[in-house]
């Protein structure tokens, strides 16, 4: 079972939300060549806490960073170390803010100066395929319709979904139920109802989908080492359609 929130409940996730977007705004300006990953995740924890806020993943499960940072064939969970960005590098940006106790999570990918033309195209198909997902989350359609736009989106251009990691509801906890894959049947699983909140998150590779972990234990990397580029949002879903909540 989905759950749904309340009036209350979105009212102070929506305010986690536009949090985490002013300052996923704030970080998109300081990333450029030269900056090291560590520095990102220095200047996200300080941001998060003047808006009296904390960092969602900090601590969770272990994880030792405010932000993950993925670079290049890094698909998810990198994380920030003396790693410098250079020149036709893309990186992923993925927060979380836990707001009183209310959660929001919000990726981007971020070209690092001129980036080769199949590169620059795996980021805008990832961007677009996150919009297509978004736009099937409305009442009355399926989960998978969301799951289905995304891999339509993703093989129509060539490129490929990645299987082993996927969305997942948010709210009152940082992961809730249901699990969104980014492949799918359409016309299948739960059907969709106001008041459900959700984060959905493409991940799409420029080769084959097969993900493997380092030995960190956390950073999952393309298993041919071929760039893969990410893109997230908090979204609710309302009785007129999708609202992105942190845009």
């Amino acid at each position: 079972m989905i759950p749904l929130k309340s009036e209350k409940d979105l009212r102070m996730i929506k305010q986690s939300a536009e949090i985490l977007a002013k300052v996923m705004r704030q970080l998109e300006r300081t990333i450029s060549e030269g900056v090291l990953t560590r520095e990102i995740d220095a200047l996200a924890e300080k941001l998060v806490l003047a808006q009296n806020a904390l960092p969602a993943f900090k601590g969770y499960k272990g994880f030792p960073a405010t932000v993950c940072t993925s670079v290049n064939e890094e698909i998810v969970h990198g994380i920030p170390s003396e790693r410098r960005l250079k020149e036709g590098d893309i990186l992923g940006l993925d927060l979380g803010v836990n707001y009183n106790g209310y959660f929001s999570d919000a990726a981007v990918t971020l070209p690092i100066g001129r980036v080769p033309v199949r590169v620059k195209k795996l980021v805008e198909v990832a961007r677009k395929a996150l919009s297509e997902g978004i736009k099937e989350a409305r009442p009355g359609n399926h989960l998978l319709d969301i799951s289905a736009a995304i891999q339509r989106c993703v093989e129509s251009n060539g490129f490929s979904v990645v299987r082993q990691f996927v969305g997942h509801g948010i709210g009152l906890n940082l992961h809730e139920e249901p699990e969104i894959p980014n492949f799918g049947q359409p016309h299948h699983g739960p059907l969709l109802e106001k008041g459900m909140v959700l984060a959905i998150e493409p991940m799409v590779n420029m080769g084959g989908w097969e993900a493997e972990i380092l030995d960190n234990g956390w950073t999952a990397v393309t298993r041919d080492r071929m760039p893969s580029a990410h893109f997230e949002h908090t979204i609710a879903i309302t009785e007129k359609g999708p609202e992105i909540l942190t845009a």
